[in-house]
C-alpha cells in the first residue's frame, strides 16, 4: 500500500511539472486548481480506458503532452470564452473536455457514435464537475437534426478522417460566421488542398493554418481553420457510405 501511495505521488508530481511547464511554453494561463482536475482526468482515463478502448496512448508523460496539452493548444488559435462548442468524435474527451476545464464558460457538447464512450464521457464530466451535453449519434445523422444543425460557434475534431470527409461531417454543425477547427499533422498540405472544393460546397472558407510544437517534444501539430460563410446545403452530410464512395 505504501509503495502504491509513493508511486501515485510521483506520478502526480510528474503531471504537475509537465502541465505547469507546458502551458507556459504554449503561453496559456492555467487557472488555479486545474492541475488537480487533469490529474483526476488521467486517473479516470487509466481506470476506464482498457474496457472502453479509448486511446492507445498511456503513461502520465504521453497523456499530459499528447492529449492534454495538445488539446489546450487550440486556445492559442481562437477565443473560446462563452462560445457554444461541439466536439465531433470526442472519444476520450479530446479536445473538448480539456478546453472546458480551462475555459469553463464554454457551452460544451460531446458527440460520439459509441455508447460505451458516451457513458465514459458522462461519468468523466460528473467526476470533474463540469457540465456538458453528451450525444450518442453518428455525425452524418445528427447533423440533420434541426435542433443542433448550424447551432455552434465552434466545431472541433481530432478525428483521423481526411479533411474533405471531415468537413462534410463537421461543417453542417457550424453556424454561419462560426469556425470549424480540425486538428491535423504537419504533413497535411496535400490534404488541405484536396479539401478546398468540399469546403466551398459546404459553405466554408479555408483560413490560415496554425502549426505548433508540443512542449518538450519534437512533435509538430497543425490546426486547420475553416470559417462558415454561408449555410450548408440541406443534402449534406450524405450517408457515410456515400461520403466514402464519392468524397467531395
Amino acid at each position: 500500500m505504501a509503495n502504491r501511495h509513493i508511486m501515485t505521488s510521483v506520478m502526480s508530481d510528474i503531471l504537475i511539472a509537465i502541465m505547469s511547464q507546458g502551458v507556459k511554453e504554449l503561453n496559456i494561463e492555467l487557472p488555479p486548481g486545474k492541475v488537480a482536475a487533469f490529474r483526476a482526468y488521467y486517473d479516470f482515463l487509466g481506470s476506464s480506458g482498457e474496457n472502453v478502448n479509448l486511446t492507445a496512448i498511456s503513461g502520465v508523460e504521453d497523456v499530459a503532452r499528447l492529449h492534454f496539452l495538445d488539446s489546450l493548444a487550440l486556445l492559442k488559435v481562437e477565443e473560446f470564452k462563452s462560445k457554444s462548442v461541439i466536439d465531433i468524435g470526442s472519444g476520450a474527451g479530446f479536445p473538448g473536455v480539456p478546453l472546458k476545464l480551462v475555459e469553463p464558460t464554454i457551452n460544451l457538447t460531446l458527440l460520439d457514435a459509441t455508447g460505451k464512450r458516451i457513458t465514459f464521457l458522462k461519468e468523466l464530466c460528473a467526476k470533474l464537475d463540469i457540465s456538458a451535453s453528451c450525444i450518442k449519434a453518428r455525425a452524418e445523422e445528427a447533423a440533420h437534426d434541426i435542433e443542433i444543425r448550424e447551432n455552434y460557434d465552434i466545431v472541433v475534431s481530432r478525428a483521423v478522417a481526411r479533411l474533405n470527409t471531415l468537413s462534410e461531417l463537421c461543417l453542417p454543425f457550424v453556424c454561419v460566421g462560426g469556425l470549424f477547427i480540425a486538428m491535423k499533422t504537419i504533413d497535411s498540405d496535400s490534404e488541405i488542398a484536396e479539401a478546398e472544393k468540399a469546403v466551398e460546397i459546404l459553405g466554408g472558407e479555408l483560413q490560415e493554418f496554425f502549426d505548433y510544437k508540443l512542449p518538450d517534444t519534437d512533435i509538430i501539430r497543425r490546426v486547420v481553420q475553416i470559417r462558415k460563410i454561408k449555410a450548408t446545403p440541406k443534402k449534406y452530410p450524405r450517408r457515410f457510405a456515400r461520403i466514402q464512395k464519392s468524397p467531395l
